[in-house]
């Protein structure tokens, strides 16, 4: 289940004992981007309404195990809006956060008009700031931050260059907290720095690995060619593998409330194209040395409206209709858009 923006402070999440790491070494400060936040801001951001999914079929709305609910183009003056690489929200699917790969926050709402989105709302743009206070992208070099996953007050954000996890206590100032370094296994550190950690989940009580923090490489492969994995914290840790197929690589993931994992993943080829595909994993399958696979209950190419897509997140609504909220990547390029996409999980 997607965590709330609550300020309540819920266990923190239980480190493993005895894990250490030496402290990162600074990178030289990246040079000036004019895609780079470097103090909060409120921008205004404006939606163009996507009425259908597929662009061969304007009239359908099934597609797998989903069904297309809305979508949204969304575009912005301030210029460094883009790049969204994660999405959280409330349980309500309303307020959201998300993490752009410039090393920024931004914050606001969902507008909905009756069951469809029509705008964002009370949006503001900050800078990750690092234990000192500083933007990591000005003190460190650091940036590509690609994931999020909520624990209460506690946001952790994915580094996938550096594949560093840091950790912020929202009770401490929301977006103007300051994120710390967690440990991670020794063998995060080997992954590719571009395709390394891409997708964050946190595991809440009630369900199997409660406590743990679960992280996927998106494209560091373990020696059959299979997706890294990495439980951390909570009773259970280590490394497990996700199944590679169809040269899928994984972008985010989110819990459901039955204790399914879904993996949002995608691929891209001169030849073939764009795709993205969602598969749904038994949580329960996952522990050390694992390998774990699971059905794609849903796929998509250039032929519906996607583009680079992720970020995903679920919401229950007051009817009982479990919501898939998707989020695109524009990589800050001309010919690639800021997709918001929701569809109804109907299996």
């Amino acid at each position: 289940m997607a965590a709330g923006l609550s300020a309540a402070a819920l266990p923190r999440l239980v480190l493993a004992q005895g894990a250490t790491q030496p402290p990162p070494t600074p990178r030289p400060a990246a040079r000036p981007s004019p895609y780079r936040v470097d103090e909060p801001v409120s921008i205004e951001v404006n939606a163009r309404p996507l009425p259908s999914f597929d662009i061969r079929d304007r009239a359908r709305t099934r597609f797998g195990s989903l069904e297309y609910r809305s979508g949204l183009i969304l575009t912005s003056s301030f210029s460094g809006f883009g790049g969204l690489s994660a999405l959280r929200l409330d349980a309500r699917g309303e307020r959201f956060i998300a993490v752009s790969d410039q090393g920024s926050w931004f914050t606001g709402r969902i507008v909905y008009r009756g069951r469809q989105m029509a705008g964002l709302d009370d949006v503001e743009a900050a800078p990750l700031l690092g234990a000192d206070g500083r933007p990591i992208t000005s003190t460190r070099g650091w940036y590509d931050s690609e994931s999020l996953a909520l624990d209460g007050s506690f946001a952790y954000v994915g580094l996938e260059r550096v594949n560093q996890v840091l950790r912020y206590d929202f009770a401490k100032g929301f977006t103007r907290a300051r994120g710390e370094v967690i440990a991670l296994p020794p063998a995060a550190r080997k992954l590719p720095n571009n395709k390394g950690l891409e997708a964050l989940v946190f595991v809440p009580k009630g369900l199997p690995l409660a406590g743990t923090l679960i992280a996927f490489s998106e494209r560091g492969l373990d020696g059959n060619g299979n997706l890294i994995a990495f439980l951390v914290g909570g009773k259970t840790t280590g490394q497990f593998s996700v199944r590679r197929t169809e040269n899928f690589d994984i972008s985010d993931g989110v819990l459901l409330p039955s204790g399914d994992l879904l993996i949002l993943e995608r691929k891209f080829s001169w030849i073939g194209g764009v795709g993205i595909r969602i598969r749904r994993l038994a949580l329960s399958d996952i522990a050390p040395g694992a390998i774990v696979d699971g059905p794609a209950i849903f796929n998509a190419d250039l032929g519906n409206e996607i583009d680079n897509m992720e970020g995903i997140d679920a919401h229950v609504t007051a009817e009982g209709e479990t919501v898939l909220t998707m989020i695109s990547d524009d990589n800050f390029s001309l010919i690639q858009r800021n997709l918001l996409l929701q569809f109804t999980l109907m299996a």
